[in-house]
């Protein structure tokens, strides 16, 4: 199956800062994606959630829905309770004709927290991740029932930040939790992209492109600073603008055989980062570098 390229909204419109293109019609984000020529885009939360609504509304800009975030909560409560909290979001995917269920735990998280330093990440100790580990594979194989394709993502500020943290993720969990690969989160997490693709290519469900500003996420980390300080200092642009080597990691995904969604997403402020401009330079980097790689696009 060739790749597929999408986008998320977030540029255009952040959930985790809802001053930030908060004003802007979810219209506006669809042509945009439309014009610049992507095949999807991911759900956003501004976007209706009744299939009857949401289907007509992509259709009418030619745009799939790649997929949508869910807020996990597996360290709180039990699989039973989770099943129950994302059956909405997991009917909504399924109706929508998605094959990824993109979770992150978020119950601890201090991400969305601007008054909480990164510092403060939480961090798992052995047990933790036995337990943890154990309700995600089981969560994974009620997504995977449903026919769709459980994938974790890896994000600054959550118990998946580090190489550490990414590897007792691995260990503790069961084949069926696949991973969102998101290579700028990966790089200033201190995590190597292209080397987890090679090195668990049976765990690559879903792939994330934003490019990072070391310098700019070296300042936040000398004040202390939080997740949304990073966000708004510019720690994150599209592909392309950055310092990461989309080159190689393309080659990584060809040399596994990677078939699914290739999705640009970089959380700036709108107000000074064009979103279809730098969405424009993604897609640019990410095809030319898939192309160069090997990658076959869909038609």
């Amino acid at each position: 199956m060739p790749v597929r390229f999408g986008v998320s909204p977030i540029a255009w419109i952040n959930d985790d800062m809802p001053e930030l293109g908060g004003d802007t019609p979810v219209e506006r984000a669809l042509a945009d994606a439309r014009d610049l020529g992507f095949a999807g885009i991911e759900l956003g939360g501004k976007f209706p959630r009744d299939p009857a609504a949401l289907k007509p509304l992509l259709a009418g800009y030619g745009l799939d829905l790649v997929g949508g975030w869910f807020s996990g909560n597996l360290l709180a409560h039990d699989v039973e309770a989770e099943i129950a909290a994302a059956a909405d979001h997991l009917a909504l995917l399924k109706a929508m004709g998605s094959r990824v269920f993109i979770h992150a735990e978020t119950s601890n998280a201090i991400h969305g927290d601007r008054g909480t330093p990164l510092s403060r990440t939480p961090r798992l100790d052995p047990a933790d991740w036995t337990a943890f580990g154990r309700r995600l594979t089981a969560f994974a194989e009620h997504v995977a029932g449903h026919g769709l394709r459980f994938a974790y993502h890896h994000h600054l500020g959550t118990v998946v930040e580090r190489p550490q943290d990414l590897d007792a993720f691995l260990r503790a969990t069961g084949e069926a939790v696949g991973l969102t690969l998101d290579a700028g989160h990966a790089a200033l997490g201190g995590i190597d992209p292209a080397a987890v693709i090679r090195a668990h290519p049976e765990r690559i469900a879903h792939v994330h492109c934003k490019d990072v500003r070391p310098q700019v996420f070296a300042s936040v980390r000398a004040a202390d600073a939080s997740f949304l300080d990073g966000v708004l200092a510019g720690m994150f642009t599209a592909p392309g603008d950055g310092a990461l080597d989309f080159a190689e990691l393309m080659r990584a995904l060809a040399e596994i055989g990677y078939a699914g969604w290739i999705v640009v997403e970089a959380e700036q402020d709108p107000a000074l980062a064009d979103p279809r401009r730098y969405a424009k330079l993604g897609l640019a980097t990410l095809e030319r570098a898939a192309a160069a790689a090997g990658l076959q696009k869909a038609a």
